[in-house]
């Protein structure tokens, strides 16, 4: 199987964005579009998972790499995935370094973690390369796990030190709310909690990532040492591109 992540243990920055409808339409406009993955959003999307397998189906015939950010941490929920074909999972509200076991755990087969072991399944081509699949997952599925509260910045270096932890995800509007200083991403506070994780993934050798506030961000934050970068989600984009071509239509 092979490891689409490995530009990341090169040291590149990969750039993405959120599926937050779940059409399949979109999903493969999004990873035609040049992204170097695509997060599938079962959190706060209006897809679900019966709507994943369409748009894995979608992706295969462009270069981005298939994310599912999950709603929570229950582990039937994390193998469905990987059995179908997923090669990253975004974990929202991990606060603990229990959690992020808990996570890292879901992912991967006995004796290294708890994952339900199936072989014909269409991440191991439906049986015919499972052996493969299985003794290559630990390397070629990525864990990422978010950052968005005070108590995770709290034990971010915990966090961080567990074995397996791909990203360390920092999501900036709830981390913020948490903060108690909503969307204001120069306070201290926001600025320290960055800092805190930025040192616990060079500490680990993890990778550090967020999703932008804007566009106009990506240079600061990739400066700052985060190379896992996601901005927009294909509903945003669509809305924006709508509302822009009314006003010009309306203008002209």
């Amino acid at each position: 199987m092979k490891n689409r992540w490995s530009h990341l243990e090169q040291g590149d920055t990969l750039l993405g964005s959120f599926i937050s409808t779940g059409y399949p339409v979109n999903t493969e406009l999004m990873g035609l579009a040049g992204f170097d993955f695509v997060i599938i959003d079962l959190e706060h999307g209006v897809c679900a998972e019966h709507d994943i397998l369409g748009q894995l189906y979608a992706l295969q015939s462009t270069p981005a790499i298939p994310v599912v950010r999950v709603e929570s941490h229950e582990k039937q929920r994390v193998h469905r995935l990987l059995d179908l074909g997923v090669q990253g999972i975004m974990f929202p509200r991990v606060d603990t370094a229990q959690q992020a076991r808990d996570c890292i755990a879901a992912m991967r087969y006995p004796p290294d973690g708890v994952r339900g072991v199936a072989t014909i399944v269409r991440a191991a081509g439906y049986g015919t390369h499972f052996n493969d699949y299985r003794n290559e997952s630990k390397t070629t599925l990525l864990p990422i796990i978010q950052i968005e509260s005070a108590e995770a910045v709290k034990n971010v270096e915990e966090i961080a030190a567990v074995d397996g932890v791909g990203v360390l995800f920092v999501g900036p509007m709830d981390l913020s709310t948490s903060l108690g200083i909503f969307r204001q991403y120069d306070h201290p506070l926001f600025l320290d909690a960055l800092h805190k994780t930025l040192a616990a993934a060079k500490k680990y050798n993890r990778v550090a990532g967020i999703l932008l506030p804007g566009v106009e961000t990506t240079r600061h934050y990739r400066d700052m040492g985060f190379r896992f970068i996601t901005a927009g989600t294909d509903i945003l984009l669509l809305k924006t591109a709508a509302m822009q071509l009314v006003q010009d239509l309306r203008s002209a």
